[in-house]
């Protein structure tokens, strides 16, 4: 019974001593199972790091061309300087090298590279590459370098604000180097060494490569040979006028392809000011198609072609202008204060009569209007391929009042962006189909096309019996009216001036005026549409027509020339202009009706106090003169 008992016992001892030893297998067995199977690969990086040290090889960003293939950006090699501390063998040699050729403090670097136990520390990036061969010549042990790329821009400040810049990592950071960062960045590769457990490089043995991946190519609708006209005369404009700034946008308006835009003041692309987040703000915003401005006159264009649409007038149609009008119970001015008299519509156009554009507006009445403007794009973004973008300012159609659509008819009480403007102008040069704008043509990688942008047509806006009508309206005010200083000649420019009130601390900015032109050529197969505008001259005069009308129609002159287009034969005739001050200023017009000028005057009054130009000065009829009056003569 003993025996029995014992052998049981030993029995039980035993299957528990094999179950153990069975469970412990299958629990290994598990693991080296999970090892192998899921943290295999994590595993095996972790060991070939500790043998492995690498460098990035930084992929090259793709190239930005103009719609001719010049190059706006492109990339320029650079390095980046590493140090390995258990490669170093002099710390004092290294920290004196790098210290006395980089510009940086002795202590300071001498601290970073000893007292960090890592295998590997960064010095310095974005290092010229003969710099960097002028430390290697050193030969100092411990000191490794990789290649890396920096965004370069050949025409350092042309386009500051439309093409962007990128971040030391080349990772695009405003503009269009922002918007298609994803197609321009690529991706990069890496440099293997093999090491001992200490990290210090294997004598002997060989760098492995995982090449990088250059980002793709795009191509603009931007002409660079335009951009440098519109730059110049932004340049000039804002010397000029002592201006606080100053934009043009030109536009191929059978596309909506944007063909230049041009700002001042800008900023050189490579020395971009990182340091002073305030200043880099501003100059680097696309004020073009970011900020938003009372269009004044030019914004009459519009009035014009919806009334001309929804049959409320015509060309024939009678208007008269005392110099006012009574809306509302309140007066609001004719900018020609003692008034235009009796007028056609297109007088009024060619005179820029704001009486004629508030009697269309209330004509039309706040739906029609409202209907016609947001049929232009008015009141939401144009979809142009570019971040923050405005969709500009209209007022609730619901608590539009009477007196505010009078003033909405001439260009006040309503904001735009730029980019809105020549937009919609656009469409009234074409026949009247509303283009959306665009930036970017073609993307393309290791010579393969992966994009090619079409035209985009939104919607027709007009038929083209009322776009010829307009045009033809607005050839007079160049040929004949306020927009002469925009015409070129022996060629036909349609177009408008403005000239707009700013508004700040809750009303109305005192001697603060944006002047514009906006006009397209030719006038009877339009092509290009420009849009000037000049940001509080600071000068004698603030009207679009002596503003910002010359810069446009020097821009129009030297694209003609660029293009070969064949000027018309044109007799041009010449006056003087007479000698004005101290007349009174009925004898003052009516002379100056008789040479055939036409005027823009300041101050309110009964007298001509100056000129310009002055008395004796040889003109083109048609030309724009300014005159000053006051109650005094």
């Amino acid at each position: 019974m003993y025996k029995t008992n014992t052998l049981s016992l030993l029995r039980k001892r035993l299957l528990v001593v094999v179950t153990s030893v069975a469970s412990l297998f299958f629990i290994l067995f598990g693991r080296l199972c999970y090892i192998q199977l899921v943290d295999g690969k994590e595993l095996q990086a972790k060991a070939t790091s500790q043998w492995y040290r690498d460098l990035p090889l930084t992929a090259k960003r793709g190239i930005i061309y103009d719609s001719c293939g010049e190059v706006l950006a492109d990339n320029k090699d650079v390095y980046t300087i590493y140090v390995r501390p258990n490669a170093v063998k002099d710390f004092n040699a290294v920290t004196t090298v790098l210290s006395e050729i980089l510009g940086l403090d002795y202590q300071t670097l001498y601290q970073k590279i000893t007292a960090k136990r890592v295998s590997e520390i960064t010095i310095k990036r974005q290092v010229p590459s003969t710099t960097a061969e002028i430390i290697k010549q050193c030969g100092v042990d411990g000191i490794y370098y990789a290649i890396d790329s920096q965004r370069n821009y050949p025409q350092s400040s042309l386009l500051s604000q439309v093409l962007g810049y990128t971040d030391i990592d080349n990772n695009g950071q405003s503009g269009l180097e922002a918007y298609y960062d994803k197609y321009l960045k690529g991706v990069n590769g890496m440099v293997y060494t093999e090491t001992d457990i200490k990290g210090t490089q294997i004598q002997g043995t060989t760098l492995k490569y995982v090449p990088s991946i250059a980002g793709c190519d795009v191509s603009l609708t931007i002409d660079a040979q335009i951009q440098s006209f519109a730059q110049s005369a932004v340049n000039n404009a804002l010397v000029e006028w002592n201006a606080k700034s100053a934009g043009m946008i030109v536009m191929d308006v059978n596309s909506g392809a944007i063909v230049g835009m041009a700002m001042a003041p800008n900023f050189d692309l490579n020395a971009v000011p990182r340091n002073d987040i305030e200043t880099l703000n501003q100059l680097s915003k696309n004020t073009m198609l970011v900020d938003v401005y009372e269009p004044g006159s030019t914004f009459k264009i519009f009035t014009t072609a919806i009334a001309l649409s929804e049959g409320v007038t015509n060309e024939s149609a009678q208007f008269y202008c005392p110099g006012y009008r009574i809306v509302d119970g309140q007066r609001i001015k004719c900018w020609r204060y003692i008034g235009h008299g009796n007028q056609t519509l297109g007088d009024g156009v060619k005179n820029s009569c704001n009486c004629v554009f508030m009697d269309l507006a209330q004509k039309l009445g706040t739906d029609k209007l409202y209907d016609g403007l947001r049929n232009f794009g008015f009141g939401k973004k144009t979809g142009v391929d570019f971040y923050g973008e405005s969709s500009g300012i209209m007022m609730k159609q619901s608590q539009v009042k009477t007196v505010d659509l009078a003033r909405i008819g001439f260009g006040q009480a309503v904001a735009v962006t730029p980019l809105q403007l020549i937009t919609a102008v656009s469409a009234v040069a074409n026949g009247g189909t509303l283009y959306e704008p665009y930036f970017v043509s073609k993307i393309s990688s290791q010579s393969k096309t992966v994009f090619v942008r079409q035209p985009t047509a939104v919607r027709k806006v007009l038929d083209k019996e009322t776009c010829s009508l307009v045009s033809s309206m607005l050839e007079k005010v160049v040929s004949e009216g306020g927009g002469s200083k925009a015409g070129v000649e022996g060629f036909k420019i349609a177009g408008k001036t403005g000239t707009a009130q700013k508004y700040g601390d809750g009303g109305i900015a005192q001697g603060k005026y944006i002047s514009s032109f906006v006009g397209y050529a030719p006038a009877d197969n339009p092509k290009y549409a420009v849009l000037m505008l000049v940001d509080e001259p600071n000068s004698y005069a603030y009207y679009g027509s002596i503003v910002a009308a010359p810069y446009a129609g020097e821009v129009f002159r030297k694209i003609f020339d660029y293009k070969g287009m064949v000027a018309e034969s044109e007799d041009v005739e010449y006056t003087v202009m007479p000698e004005l001050c101290g007349l009174p200023l009925t004898e003052a017009t009516v002379a100056l009706k008789e040479c055939g000028v036409y005027y823009e005057m300041d101050g309110e009054g009964k007298f001509v106090s100056s000129t310009v130009p002055v008395a004796g000065t040889k003109i083109k009829k048609n030309e724009v003169v300014y005159i000053k009056i006051t109650d005094y003569s």
